[in-house]
């Protein structure tokens, strides 16, 4: 089945130019003009995947990013024309899976779009089936995250890059490496990217996230997995 992807914005010209991208390159696409349209539309089918507009009239991005985030996991792309730092991470913190400033480059918009794609339809098992430290168990096979027998809910995003953690538990990862193993090879510079995630991951995993038993920040470096 064709990947369908909903893309909601209140200017013609950029649904326009989404919706004929997308479908450009196979995919399904559905469009909203409005937040409460794109609500709808997210209750009503089943996406792969949201791509979602910040500034809109009447409802705007933020509220329906936290909204669908109260009871769905998919993955969503944010756009805005602001680009600034503050609202990036609003945005992450909110629970986007990745950030796209206007304007934008075609190419650059299915670089993301395949980027947020891959952590989710990644179909390769690891080698090992399971992971555990103290209160901490991965299933890898089921994707399922539990914390002391209490099954865990994480975006794709977030699994994915608690999975290459885990995978080397005990390794200390580079910020470089990690946005690239998570986010893909065109990823790098966006450090806000880890620093967000790593907390909401801490924030869900974590008895104390304050002083993390699991998820160890290395000043200057990157991130390590505790065995």
């Amino acid at each position: 089945m064709p990947v369908r992807i909903l893309a909601v914005d209140d200017e013609v010209a950029i649904v326009r130019l989404v919706r004929s991208c997308l479908k450009a390159k196979g995919f399904e696409t559905l469009v909203a003009m409005n937040g409460l349209e794109a609500l709808q539309i997210t209750e009503r089918e089943p996406l792969d995947l949201l791509i979602l507009d910040i500034v809109m009239p009447d409802m705007d991005g933020f509220e329906v990013l936290r909204r669908v985030r109260e009871w769905s996991q998919v993955p969503i792309i944010m756009l805005s024309a602001m680009g600034n730092e503050e609202d990036k991470v609003k945005c992450l913190d909110l629970g986007a899976d990745d950030y796209l400033s206007k304007p934008f480059g075609t190419n650059e918009l299915i670089a993301r779009v395949r980027a947020v794609l891959r952590r989710v339809t990644s179909a390769s098992l690891p080698i090992q089936s399971s992971f555990s430290s103290g209160d901490l168990h991965i299933d890898f096979a089921k994707r399922r995250v539990a914390v002391a027998e209490r099954e865990v809910k994480l975006t794709p995003t977030e699994y994915s890059l608690l999975k290459e953690m885990a995978l080397d538990a005990g390794k200390v990862f580079t910020h470089i490496e990690l946005l690239r193993r998570v986010w893909g090879a065109e990823y790098g510079q966006e450090l806000e990217y880890l620093h967000v995630f790593a907390s909401r991951l801490r924030a869900k995993i974590e008895s104390d996230p304050k002083n993390p038993r699991y998820i160890k920040t290395i000043p200057g470096v990157g991130y390590m997995l505790q065995d």
